[in-house]
């Protein structure tokens, strides 16, 4: 580091020595051309810095020349000189004038921001301007574009700080500062807004915390996004019988925790009673899902006689969009997680579909942990690796391609496939709420991950070294996932007891008799001494 400089970029443009203010241009193409260079990682050619900045009536590269001018005038006492020069090329020297956006760039490009200081963390959410502030030149479009892009990169990597700070272990009063600056940044995002309700009722702020919930939501309701329960005006549930009555579920209490490899996964917990861990599966939102007709019954029944413990898979509703992973090992990893940090020795684990290779994993891997375990609906070898016929595969196939082309949006086509395999006996609500579900839920993207990842899961090998009581549930004419990998799985456990039900739905509705007998069917294995 040369001389005490230091350039801010991150707020309005400024140049310091030992913290004293120097004069910088006032031309704000001179002033923007520093931003640009000192931002570099190698020199910028002449000719690429008069495209960007000047237009060829103005003689870019005297003009070019007159602001370099200008630089070196305001660098003139320093030593050594920042600015390097020669006939083709331009450069800032980052050594000689660092600056605080290439200060938290260096930190957000670590990667796994727990091993960072707690000192560093602080010095880099003190950066809390927006890059380049009022520094737009409006001519320049490709200055522009530059600036936007900038704009978001300082903005993303100053969330992960905060995101960051505000999971560490800190005195609550000194986290808010950092949450309130978390949901300031990012008003829409649902686990700060909360994280700064949890807070300021930590710190005895309860008025404040109701006023933050309500804005928090009409925020997220004004941009047509799911909103938390805990952020509503009231933390009652509302009545969404079939028949119009009332039957409110118990409240549900919305937790954030992170992997290792720094996902953030949502987890709830609802009910009173032996603790019961649903396992995450494909097409899930832990607050879409609590008022959903196809997930309502589940959640209601299962809450009514234990602790209920759900979460979003990664890549799915609350739970991080934007992970580096998405496999089967960071499935059962993500389980590992949840369960650690909702503090749970032993408990009784449900798996559902592609969630029930996850919990026979899980429970071989940690069989003192598990108490019991139910698997409906579950295979324990994806599509890719069943041997199914060419004509199979052939559909799974084409069901990848609807699924990056039709993903979320009312396409006939798409929504009728999808309805028919899941839930062939939906009635227009339960189609409706599921064609939302598929909007609410993932990214057409993450989909796409997702159902590559399904389709290779394989635990054949290991389902007969599950040792804890089993009971496999499964739809007769399931069309999602065959009837014959529920009874494979029920052969290969030694003493588990398998229940056929009367149904052509991947998920059981509430309006049909197979939904009494299996719940009746978990109720009973799950509540014996």
């Amino acid at each position: 580091m040369g001389d005490g400089l230091e350039l801010k970029l991150l707020g309005p443009l400024a140049l310091k020595r030992d913290g004293e203010s120097l004069d910088l241009p006032s031309s704000k193409k001179t002033r923007a051309l520093l931003a640009y260079l000192a931002t570099q990682e190698r020199p910028s050619r002449r000719e690429r810095l008069c495209d960007i900045f000047w237009e060829t009536p103005d003689d870019p590269r005297g003009a070019l020349r007159w602001s370099l001018s200008k630089l070196r005038s305001a660098f003139a006492d320093a030593d050594p000189d920042p600015l390097v020069a020669d006939r083709e090329t331009v450069a800032i020297d980052r050594d000689v004038l660092p600056s605080d956006w290439n200060a938290l760039r260096a930190l957000a490009h670590r990667g796994d921001l727990r091993s960072v200081s707690l000192q560093d963390l602080f010095r880099a959410a003190g950066n809390d301007g927006e890059f380049l502030a009022g520094l737009e030149l409006p001519r320049c479009d490709e200055y522009q574009a530059w600036l936007v892009a900038m704009r978001e990169d300082a903005k993303r990597w100053r969330l992960d700080v905060l995101r960051e700070l505000v999971s560490r272990d800190l005195d609550p009063k000194r986290a808010l500062g950092f949450a309130r600056s978390w949901a300031a940044l990012d008003p829409f995002d649902a686990v700060a807004r909360m994280k700064l309700v949890d807070l300021l009722e930590a710190t005895g702020r309860r008025e404040e915390a109701q006023q933050h919930r309500e804005a928090g939501a009409r925020k997220l309701d004004e941009a047509d996004l799911p909103v938390p329960r805990e952020m509503r005006g009231s933390r009652a549930n509302p009545a969404a019988s079939r028949d119009g009555g009332s039957d409110p579920l118990p409240p549900q209490h919305t937790r954030f925790c992170m992997t290792e490899d720094g996902t953030g996964l949502a987890y709830s917990i609802a009910g009173d009673g032996p603790p019961l861990v649903k396992a995450a599966n494909w097409l899930n939102h832990l607050e879409y899902d609590w008022d959903s007709p196809l997930w309502r019954h589940w959640i209601g029944e299962l809450a009514a006689f234990s602790t209920l413990v759900r979460y979003d898979e990664r890549g799915n509703g609350l739970s991080d969009w934007d992970t580096p992973t998405i496999s089967f090992e960071a499935f059962v990893d993500d389980l590992e997680t949840v369960v650690d940090a909702a503090g749970l020795e032993r408990f009784d684990l449900l798996g559902i579909s592609q969630g029930c290779a996850v919990s026979i994993a899980y429970a071989v891997r940690h069989p003192q942990r598990v108490r019991r375990l139910v698997l409906y609906g579950g295979y324990a070898q994806g599509w890719a690796k069943r041997g199914d016929d060419p004509e199979a595969l052939a559909a799974r196939e084409a069901m990848m391609t609807l699924i990056r082309t039709g993903w979320g949006r009312d396409n006939p086509a798409f929504r009728q496939m999808f309805t028919t395999l899941f839930m062939p006996d939906a009635d227009p609500d339960e189609t409706r709420w599921f064609n939302e579900l598929q909007r609410v839920s993932t990214s057409p993207d993450n989909a796409v991950a997702l159902q590559k990842a399904f389709s290779t899961i394989d635990v054949m090998d290991i389902v007969d070294q599950v040792s804890v009581p089993t009971l496999v549930l499964h739809a007769r004419d399931d069309a999602v996932v065959p009837f014959s990998q529920g009874r494979a799985i029920a052969a290969r456990i030694k003493g588990a007891e398998f229940v056929a039900l009367d149904s052509a739905n991947h998920m059981v509705l509430d309006h049909e008799p197979a939904w009494a007998r299996a719940i009746e069917a978990m109720r009973d294995f799950l509540t014996r001494p």
